[in-house]
């Protein structure tokens, strides 16, 4: 498994064919930033577009359905996703969670799907704010990967972590480096628990308002693999900002 920084770009429900600039610009960037590997998960209308017009860069889905196909209106499965130009999804992000109710079950559903459909997976984890106060945390965030990752044979090599503090996603919080460093350490170990000596090569991103201004001090953080980019993925401008602050950290 590579070793680079993974910095991913998730533009959740936004974008049109007007934002295919921005990614050709990303795409273009990447070319002289070979330090990092860059994707991007734009909508499901944009994949295959989006496929088409960045050439260096990994594109991927943001979700999909668990089941290979079937009567299930509005919903996408891996095989869709794939055959669209993805070639990653991310599942279990906390906006699925709390938006439509996803269990650790059911995500490990979707990444299992994922997996079976040849693609690589980005599987989120991340406690709320009452659940840091309260010192659960740890506690949320272990049961998430033990609910939440496929096991066996070969699995944790197509297995990526990020973990995204609720409490920071799209709040302009952030966590000191030193949580951040804290709780990446807490994943390593339950990563090898689980997985065992091939868990500490999954790499474990950073996610919740990373922007960059911060990006250098966050990935610096002990076992930080990279960044999960929400609104700073949306332009090139911001994004790169972020890629350049991976690739600076990466000739260190």
């Amino acid at each position: 498994m590579s070793t680079r920084p993974y910095i991913v770009g998730n533009w959740k429900m936004h974008g049109t064919r007007a934002m295919l600039s921005e990614a050709r610009a990303i795409d273009r960037a990447a070319e002289r930033l070979l330090k990092v590997e860059v994707a991007l998960a734009p909508p499901f209308t944009l994949i295959h577009a989006t496929r088409k017009e960045a050439e260096l860069i990994g594109v991927g889905a943001q979700d999909v359905h668990p089941a290979d196909g079937g009567a299930h209106t509005g919903d996408i499965s891996a095989a869709m996703a794939k055959d669209a130009g993805a070639g990653f999804t991310i599942v279990g992000h906390s906006e699925r969670r709390t938006n439509h109710g996803e269990t650790d079950a059911l995500v490990k559903r979707k990444a299992q799907a994922v997996l079976d459909a040849g693609m690589t997976a980005i599987v989120c984890v991340g406690e709320t704010q009452s659940e840091r106060d309260a010192g659960q945390a740890e506690d949320v965030v272990r049961a998430q990967l033990h609910g939440s990752l496929p096991t066996g044979e070969g699995v944790a090599e197509k297995l990526t972590i990020a973990y995204e503090p609720v409490w920071a996603i799209g709040s302009g919080k952030t966590p000191t480096p030193d949580d951040v460093g804290a709780m990446h350490g807490f994943i390593r170990e339950q990563l090898v628990a689980i997985h065992g000596e091939t868990g500490s090569s999954v790499r474990i991103l950073y996610g919740g308002s990373v922007n960059p201004e911060n990006a250098a001090e966050l990935l610096s953080s002990e076992e930080v693999g990279g960044a999960l980019v929400g609104g700073a993925s949306l332009t090139a401008e911001s994004f790169l900002g972020i890629i350049v602050a991976a690739a600076d950290a990466e000739k260190d």
